[in-house]
């Protein structure tokens, strides 16, 4: 998962590796229904796990691999072209440039047909090709078949599935055996599936030649990761104008207005709990939307207008920083929080607290909604991580205040109130108005205009951070600055990093092989949204095999360990795997001089020879045909690794032995440099 924060301007990939097994996350369900007049359709029915989900049939060329559902038989006459069912969800995908169009949970696929001859029965053979992701890998494409019978008169009889009546077009194929538990099997007395025989017996990966220690256990959401973003949000947002001049009084409210000052520090204590509470309180209504509409934060992650109503509000949070203007609750609100306070005891602390988040709300509203646009535009699970970033923020206000309470003599060492808070509320608002092109961004994908290209989005960053240099340097001003502002050692470093952060800019306007920028690439249009973009054969220069077997001659020739790369064309993880990791450069030069590179692309359609089709029986009804080149790398990566998700890496010597533990799915640039130094190392020692 990546979090988009105002504070960072760093995309944080914070995922790791998963352990290597058979998955299958889609469980299916043939079943016929008779219409009436010599009508049928025949019903499959996907029910996915959660988290998985499957493409449409409408799925947008160049993006994940469309359903297909084909239905054949014996005395069958199709009716029409096969239906979906289901609730479809649509998003925008960066690795792909384009929408997406998927189900999740469940889905349907329907195909009416009529029996040529009504008075004898129908060999109904129902084929699914698809293919299931989740957000961080996806498996191999899929086709299974399932076979019916269906009799006139009005009813149908059900048979037991099985693969003794081949459908016409795989009548010269033979049928593999599968183990369930262990996944498919190839059946070399049997299966033609490939002539220099399928199962590698040197492969086991069960039992490395050595172990990197690289994590390989899914790691969910980051929270901890929020909870510190909010905190560093909250301590920003104490210094702002409208906070900051409360601390002293507030403090000093407690510690000198009692006489017990044991009691003041306690109730400080107190009221800086209450407005950690009060924060925190903030995120239950998005708890209760996730409740009444879990799929919600998705499609408003995805949605066009509320992209585009996202990038109207921080424009417009960004000219609350410049001082045109102040953003504050109704006056009502306060008067009656502040009227309350007169309480007393817990409940008038408490009130207290809920004073001052009222009346700060014209500095912290913006820094609040920023987070909180970040994070339902960037996140699966909403409520939890805006819950862990608001407590933060409530976490540092509550320390501050605690510890000022504690050490009251510290108030002496805090700067005064001055100008300089007007400072840090415009640098937030160059920084809103940097962050709001994001959402822009977003709303020009996801519609597929495409004129937001990535040279003119980083033209415009590059055009506010100059403003951001001008005015710390003092040749920009606004409403609320000095006439003649003192320009602080602290101002002048800061403008002399805006320039630097200009020049970092530039080079994303460079036409370049490899991609640039990478501490943005989850904030700029993506690679292929560009101005100079051209389709180019190969991988970051490379030119990788495609072919296991060649591979293994190569490395024997070259002396070189192999770097098995399970991959998809369809493959989100995959695409950003590529750009985002092996571009880096500590990585490239390994996989360009250390390895000899396999590709091995699980959804290649190509068709493979006659004779080296085959079946593979996977009980309850479903058999897999093995047609494609795809096909054939799919059941070897399955075969000899146990494990059918995409990425999927393989560091192996040219005699086939598996030199260290596998890793699949997206992973920090640190966890595939270990895996693949230490693969690397260890053979270059050991040949």
């Amino acid at each position: 998962m990546k979090f988009k924060s105002w504070f960072l301007l760093v995309l944080l990939f914070l995922v790791t590796g998963i352990n290597a097994q058979i998955k299958n996350p889609v469980k299916f369900k043939f079943t016929i229904n008779e219409l009436g007049d010599n009508q049928y359709e025949a019903v499959l029915n996907a029910t996915m796990e959660s988290g998985w989900h499957i493409y449409s049939k409408d799925i947008p060329e160049d993006t994940g691999i469309p359903t297909e559902y084909k239905v054949s038989g014996k005395n069958i006459e199709l009716i029409g072209k096969f239906t979906e069912v289901g609730k479809k969800h649509e998003e925008f995908s960066e690795a792909f440039g384009g929408n997406i169009v998927y189900y999740s949970n469940s889905a349907g696929f329907k195909q009416k047909f009529r029996l040529k001859d009504g008075t004898k029965p129908g060999d109904v053979v129902a084929e699914i090709t698809y293919q299931t992701c989740d957000d961080r890998v996806c498996l191999a494409p899929n086709t299974l078949e399932f076979n019916k019978q269906v009799t006139p008169k009005g009813s149908v009889e059900e048979t037991e599935p099985a693969t003794a009546e081949p459908s016409k077009d795989s009548a010269k194929t033979e049928t593999a055996v599968v183990n369930p538990a262990k996944g498919p099997v190839a059946n070399t007395e049997t299966s033609k599936l490939d002539p220099k025989q399928l199962k590698i017996e040197s492969i086991n990966f069960e039992k490395p030649l050595t172990d990197c220690g690289v994590a390989s256990e899914k790691v969910a959401e980051n929270y901890w990761t929020y909870l510190l973003l909010g905190f560093i949000g909250g301590l920003i947002a104490l210094l702002t104008p409208c906070v900051f001049p409360m601390i002293p009084l507030t403090v000093s409210f407690f510690t000198k207005g009692s006489l017990n000052k044991a009691k003041g520090k306690r109730d400080a204590f107190i009221y800086g709990f209450f407005i950690f509470l009060i924060f925190v309180l903030l995120s239950v209504p998005f708890h209760i939307i996730d409740g009444i509409a879990g799929n919600i934060f998705n499609e408003i992650s995805t949605s066009v207008w509320l992209n585009i109503a996202f990038f109207i509000i921080f424009i417009f949070f960004a000219g609350s920083f410049f001082g045109y203007y102040d953003i504050t609750l109704p006056s009502a609100i306060a008067n009656k929080s502040s009227k309350a306070e007169e309480a007393g005891g817990i409940v008038g602390i408490f009130f207290m607290a809920l004073t001052l988040v009222i009346v700060s709300f014209s500095c912290t509203g913006p820094i609040l909604g920023s987070l909180l646009g970040s994070a339902v535009t960037g996140s699966a699970n909403v409520p939890m991580l805006l819950t862990f970033a608001l407590a933060g923020f409530g976490l540092a206000w509550a320390i501050i205040f605690g510890l000022l309470a504690l050490f009251p003599q510290a108030l002496q060492s805090l700067p005064k109130s001055g100008g300089w808070m007007n400072t840090v509320k415009v640098v937030l608002g160059f920084v809103e108005l940097a962050l709001a092109l994001k959402f822009l961004s977003k709303a020009d994908l996801v519609s597929k205009t495409f004129l937001l290209k990535r040279e003119l989005f980083i033209v415009i960053w590059i055009l506010v951070a100059l403003g951001l240099a001008l005015y710390l340097f003092g040749l920009i001003r606004f409403p609320h600055d000095d006439k003649k502002p003192k320009i602080s050692i602290t101002r002048k470093i800061l403008g002399v990093l805006g320039l630097g952060f200009v020049i970092y800019l530039v080079q994303g306007l460079i036409p370049s092989e490899r991609p640039k920028l990478q501490l943005l690439s989850g904030i700029l249009p993506p690679l292929n949204v560009s101005y100079f973009h051209d389709e180019k054969d190969g991988i970051l220069g490379m030119h990788p095999e495609h072919d296991f077997f060649n591979a293994v001659e190569l490395a024997k020739k070259e002396g070189k360990p192999i770097l098995i790369d399970f991959t998809g064309y369809g493959c989100e993880n995959c695409r950003k795997m590529e750009e985002f990791v092996w571009s880096e450069s500590d990585i490239l030069p390994i996989l360009q001089n250390d390895v000899v590179l396999a590709s091995l692309y699980v959804d290649d359609k190509e068709e493979l020879p006659e004779d080296q089709k085959t079946k593979i029986d996977l009980g309850d009804g479903q058999v897999k045909k093995v047609k494609t080149i795809g096909d054939r790398w799919s059941l070897f990566q399955q075969v000899n690794f146990n494990n059918n998700s995409q990425p999927h890496y393989v560091l192996l010597t040219p005699d086939g032995k598996v030199i260290n533990t596998p890793v699949s799915g997206y992973m920090p640039k640190e966890d595939f440099k270990k895996f693949l130094e230490c693969g690397v190392n260890y053979y270059k020692n050991n040949k």
